[in-house]
């Protein structure tokens, strides 16, 4: 396979749509995590909605295309789609019982794990520019965080060990991104996860509400649509480049908020959100410059 071709400017682009679909995913969770919908569905429930019906959104777009697949790498897809599971249940759990803003700030901290381990694990170079654009986006993040005793409370934690396993699913999504097609990752990706999710909701499923049904193909369509960008995304830069423009998660969460809910983000709110853009805005202007100079 012929690896995609290199385009930081479009790996950011890609990185926060993907970043926009993630954000209503997590929304609808905690709409299913709570009794908004009916009676609070278990996280794994919540988990193997997403799986099942991205999967049946996948599948549907590998018949119309008809895509050439190569022979997957079995061991990296297990180890993603693992990663990937356990990540994504503890983060729909921590946000049925903290503030959607505090589990998101404390589990998109996922960036600086993936950064740190694309060093030894991706032979990665990471600059200063870099660290500084990780640490300027992480300062956003603990701002939205808020830091107070409620902030320690186990559903924290939850959130807080859903951001270091993630971080780790980046790295396969990595290794995996320059060997097969992005259709092809996401299929088998969300096969394997559909498989294991099952077994696991097997033990706590009750009947869905027809409101929950229609959030649960929501949560699966959306991350669908969130995955297809990201992989993509990741296939066009570093790891260590693309993975901090992810925290405009919490932009488009805070914005989410206003529009569904009718909450005005208060200025630590407003202080948080645009440091962390301005993280953002650091990696795309530092890795453009770096290009004009390699091309002359």
């Amino acid at each position: 396979m012929t690896p995609a071709r290199q385009n930081p400017a479009l790996a950011a682009l890609l990185i926060v749509v993907a970043s926009g679909f993630i954000a209503s995913t997590t929304l609808l969770a905690k709409a299913l995590g709570t009794d908004t919908l009916g009676p609070a569905l278990h996280p794994m429930q919540i988990s193997h909605g997403r799986f099942m019906f991205a999967f049946l959104a996948i599948i549907s777009a590998v018949g119309i295309l008809r895509p050439r697949l190569s022979r997957p790498h079995w061991g990296l897809h297990i180890g993603r789609t693992s990663f990937g599971w356990v990540g994504i249940t503890l983060m729909f759990a921590s946000v049925a019982f903290i503030p959607i803003a505090d589990a998101t700030a404390i589990s998109f901290l996922n960036p600086v794990f993936a950064m740190v381990l694309a060093i030894p694990l991706l032979k990665e170079g990471v600059g200063p520019w870099r660290w500084l654009a990780a640490a300027v986006a992480l300062t956003g993040a603990l701002i939205l965080l808020r830091p107070t005793p409620a902030s320690f409370q186990p559903a924290a934690l939850l959130a807080l060990t859903a951001a270091a396993v993630i971080g780790m699913e980046l790295i396969f999504i990595k290794k995996l991104s320059g060997r097969e097609i992005p259709i092809q990752i996401l299929l088998i990706n969300n096969a394997m996860g559909l498989t294991i999710a099952s077994v696991a909701v097997s033990f706590v499923f009750h009947m869905p509400t027809p409101q929950q049904w229609a959030a649960l193909v929501g949560i699966g369509v959306l991350m669908a649509c969130a995955q297809a960008c990201f992989v993509n995304g990741m296939a066009r830069a570093d790891a260590s480049f693309v993975a901090p423009i992810s925290y405009a998660t919490l932009i488009f969460a805070a914005f989410y908020d206003f529009a569904v809910f009718g909450v005005i983000p208060d200025v630590i709110s407003q202080i948080g959100s645009t440091i962390i853009l301005t993280g953002g805005l650091i990696l795309v202007w530092r890795e453009a410059r770096q290009r004009q100079a390699l091309s002359r």
